[in-house]
């Protein structure tokens, strides 16, 4: 059917673009050829299936703007038609007394069961009558995990239920620590005094954490073991770096100063929860330690100073040529360089006196 449908709107399709040609008149065969199958299709049984799975609706609405007026007026009926076929039938499958709805009969004739079943919903209605009112009940279960049941007795009351299946999955659920060793109650020593006051002072820094932490990470905080991640950080020390009196005890010099800095809570909160591993920490420069802030302060600074530095200082004229789009102020003062290749020109660098803004072009 489906087939045959398209077979037959190609031909009006095809008749209707030739009939676009204004050396085409409007009683030509062409515009009677088109006309005559698009009444046709009027006459071709089709159902919501067949117009979804086609899609000749949309195509069909490209004809309801043709320039000729016959064209025009018999497609716009047929979109009426077919609309009209899309309703009745969408109404019909809500009330279920489409055939795709399987009823099942129970030997007792005061129960009916009627299931309909898609890859997107599911729906159950059970009907029940006793002596004295009759009830309908209604459950259906839709794609996201969501359920209604909805129950009607005979007197007009409705009552609706919703049962949602996943709202324990949306409510954040508190952090499980995976299963491991206990937390160390005492600070594992090694029998040596300089290790052991290294080991003491990250227990110390690394058990700040918690009073900074935000809400959102408490949980994981507070099941994190400070000490154990303190030894096992000043043993990766030792292993890789040697005594801290050694060759790299500016090295650990700078570790210690960045965990124990105040103003750098982002470094001992990655390395209490394994953000950071301790055999990254020994390798990371001061820079890679540093906050967050601190971080994006190094790189204000270095792009002003790269901007500023001026290719050695190049020399600079005053002008009234240039406004500046700040201030407004023609106050500037201007050098070029040339910055590309020698057939390219010169990149003009523009500074304004009254805001110090600065600008450039080429």
């Amino acid at each position: 059917m489906e087939k045959e449908l398209l077979h037959l709107f190609d031909a009006a399709k095809k008749a209707a673009d030739v009939a676009t040609s204004d050396a085409v008149s409007s009683n030509s065969s062409e515009v009677s050829r088109c006309v005559d199958a698009l009444n046709r299709l009027k006459d071709f049984p089709v159902s919501y299936d067949t117009l979804v799975s086609s899609q000749v609706g949309k195509k069909l609405r490209l004809l309801t703007k043709h320039p000729r007026e016959k064209i025009k007026t018999v497609a716009s009926d047929l979109l009426e038609l077919w609309k009209k076929i899309v309703i009745e039938e969408t109404t019909n499958k809500k009330n279920g007394t489409t055939s795709a709805v399987k009823v099942e009969k129970l030997p007792k004739p005061s129960a009916v069961k009627s299931e309909k079943r898609s890859s997107t919903e599911s729906v159950k209605v059970e009907k029940s009558k006793s002596d004295s009112v009759n009830s309908v009940r209604v459950e259906k279960k839709v794609a996201n995990g969501d359920t209604a049941i909805s129950e009607k007795t005979d007197l007009g009351k409705v009552e609706t239920i919703y049962k949602d299946e996943r709202q324990a999955s949306n409510v954040k659920k508190p952090y499980q620590a995976l299963a491991g060793p206990p937390k160390l109650t005492s600070l594992v020593k090694c029998n040596d005094p300089l290790r052991d006051k290294f080991r003491e002072i990250l227990v110390e820094a690394l058990s700040k954490v918690a009073s900074e932490a935000d809400q959102d990470i408490l949980d994981q905080v507070n099941a994190a073991d400070p000490i154990r991640v303190a030894v096992s950080v000043e043993s990766v020390m030792f292993e890789k770096m040697g005594k801290s009196n050694g060759a790299q005890k500016f090295k650990y010099r700078s570790i210690m100063f960045n965990i124990k800095d105040p103003k750098n809570p982002d470094l001992r909160r990655k390395v209490l929860l394994g953000e950071v591993k301790p055999e990254r920490l020994i390798t990371m420069t001061p820079e890679e330690m540093a906050s967050d802030e601190r971080q994006r302060e190094n790189k204000e600074i270095k792009d002003k100073a790269l901007f500023d530095c001026e290719r050695g200082g190049a020399l600079k004229a005053t002008t009234d040529q240039f406004k500046c789009g700040r201030c407004g102020q023609r106050k500037t003062t201007y050098y070029q360089m040339q910055t590309r290749s020698a057939d390219e020109p010169m990149t003009t660098y523009v500074t304004c006196v009254n805001c110090n803004n600065h600008w450039k072009f080429c």
